[in-house]
């Protein structure tokens, strides 16, 4: 079947991979230096960064957005999420391994020594050396097609006399180029490992977003909890100067004789009840405050873990204009939340691999192609028989020197080739594990929509619930305003009949203590207000962009 010249078989062989090697060129710079470095398997963790940037008067003074920057920054728990997508991005990588090319070098020196069995041996004991050497070079282009190049040589010496070449030196060239025509063909088939890694990359970071939605709106909380925990400790100080003040004024009556001494006691109980609100509150303080430390890192520098911390955003808001149109959020949410996101990507990967399990299923053809050029050479022993004057006949060895030279002259000059082409067909008569993951891929996507589904109605439920509690938090602050209000009329009232003489001490501490009450409830009310809106934005999926956080 010799219908193709062996030059130009060759350069039809050797074409496609010759282009594609051009692109990946070896050796590559810094190739040995990268391959042979010593691994790195320390870890360096760095101190917490820019908390000096907030020291004002001695004081660590934080926005919430100054804040929310150190938590970015140093949070321990963010950096661990942050390492998420690193193994994904690995996994990109390790999906281009496909493509990888393989080089291969062998060398053997062999001497052997054969004691002879007949005259034709050409030694009474044969002894013959052999040192082949072999390099190849194959790799696995996109398109599916396969190919190697492969060098070989060798060297053979004996001490035989019937030797003709000693040494005989030989040399080969190879080119084989492999086709899949059914399974595995075309550079979709062939990518789809890449493809998926990437989508699974893509899934990473938006379950990293999910997972940084989380992280932000329990630090914030925890901003809020110092907030709190201060404005409560202004009402229990409030609370103490009031019960104070009407410790001195009962005080001051006893000593005039306007009141009797068993009335002292009830004031005297008033202040130490507000001094332990006061102690409470205090310790109530430090302990959020330390959670705050924790969530921005300071807790890990020496000099910020001790000192103090004023947090700068009032709990005060216009309620007026907190006003939220429910359709359009939870469009927002449908729209934003990065689960959602991760589910539709889970359904192109199951799309990918429906495509790899039918490819499975397909029968294995593929065209192999295949030339080969070789050459000889070495010392040429040429024996001729001589014949004398009495007709005795001698023969005459003429060495003829040859070396490596002459191999790959013939080699390259493609005189003595070897080609061929021909099919190799793998037909599976039944395949149970491809069908098996044919029918688990569509499984896969039945259940992943279903997924995608129930996340839709979790998100509509989230924002609907996340808009009834921020209503509820406005109501509730409005209403809290009264009350306090309301409280604080009362109190001024018992202080005007006490005055007058009209009420007793006992009234007006009663007041006292509803107007406390009062005050913290608005105080709990304010905070709660900003923690729904917190969580309105994190149902929606709007927290990180309204924060201003930009993930790499």
């Amino acid at each position: 079947m010799r219908t193709m010249p062996g030059r130009s078989l060759l350069a039809y062989l050797l074409l496609p991979g010759c282009a594609f090697a051009q692109l990946t060129s070896f050796p590559k710079p810094h190739y040995f230096a990268e391959t042979f470095a010593r691994s790195r398997t320390k870890v360096d963790l760095q101190p917490p960064v820019k908390l000096k940037d907030f020291v004002v008067d001695g004081k660590l003074t934080l926005s919430l957005k100054s804040y929310l920057e150190l938590v970015m920054a140093n949070n321990t728990d963010i950096a661990i999420q942050m390492l998420s997508v690193e193994m994904p991005k690995n996994a990109i990588m390790r999906a281009f391994s496909t493509w990888d090319p393989i080089a291969q070098a062998s060398f053997t020196d062999q001497k052997s020594t054969t004691p002879s069995t007949g005259a034709l041996a050409g030694a009474a004991t044969v002894v013959s050396g052999s040192q082949p050497a072999n390099f190849s070079y194959s790799q696995t282009l996109p398109t599916g097609m396969q190919y190697s190049v492969s060098f070989g040589a060798s060297k053979i010496t004996t001490n035989s006399s019937f030797a003709t070449l000693n040494p005989a030196l030989s040399s080969n060239l190879s080119v084989t180029v492999t086709q899949p025509l059914i399974r595995n063909r075309g550079d979709y088939i062939n990518r789809l490992n890449l493809m998926m890694a990437r989508s699974r990359l893509k899934g990473a970071e938006y379950s990293l977003r999910a997972n940084l939605l989380a992280a932000v709106n329990t630090a914030e909380n925890a901003y809020w909890d110092v907030v709190q925990a201060r404005e409560n400790l202004r009402v229990q100080e409030s609370a103490r100067k009031l019960a104070d003040e009407s410790l001195k004024l009962s005080e001051k009556q006893l000593e005039l004789g306007a009141i009797s001494p068993l009335d002292i006691y009830n004031p005297q109980q008033q202040l130490a009840t507000a001094d332990l609100g006061v102690s409470q509150a205090r310790y109530q303080l430090q302990l959020v405050e330390d959670t705050l430390r924790r969530q921005m890192g300071a807790d890990l520098d020496p000099v910020a873990r001790n000192l103090p911390i004023e947090v700068t955003e009032s709990v005060d808001l216009p309620l007026d204009a907190i006003s939220y149109d429910v359709e359009q959020e939870v469009n927002k949410g449908l729209a934003a939340r990065p689960e959602l996101k991760a589910v539709a990507v889970n359904l192109d990967i199951d799309d990918m691999s429906i495509a790899q399990a039918k490819n499975e299923i397909l029968p294995n053809l593929s065209l192999v192609g295949q030339y080969t050029s070789q050459g000889v050479g070495g010392n040429f022993y040429q024996r001729t028989n001589v014949f004398d004057n009495n007709g005795n006949a001698s023969t005459v060895v003429t060495v003829i020197p040859g070396g490596f030279a002459d191999t790959l002259s013939q080699m390259f000059g493609f005189g003595y080739p070897v080609y061929s082409l021909g099919a190799n067909l793998t037909l599976p008569i039944k395949s149970h594990a491809a069908v098996a993951d044919m029918a688990d891929a569509v499984v896969s996507k039945k259940r992943d929509a279903l997924t995608l589904r129930t996340t839709q109605q979790q998100v509509r439920l989230d924002v609907l619930t996340a808009l009834t509690n921020l209503e509820m938090s406005k109501q509730s602050v409005k209403l809290a305003s009264v009350a306090r209000d309301f409280a604080q009329k009362n109190l001024d009232a018992e202080n005007q009949k006490y005055q007058l003489g009209t009420d007793t001490v006992f009234f007006v501490l009663q007041a006292q203590n509803t107007l406390v009450q009062a005050e913290s409830a608005v105080v709990t009310n304010q905070v709660s207000l900003r923690r729904s809106i917190l969580n309105l934005l994190t149902r929606t999926g709007e927290l990180l962009d309204q924060r201003n956080i930009v993930t790499q």
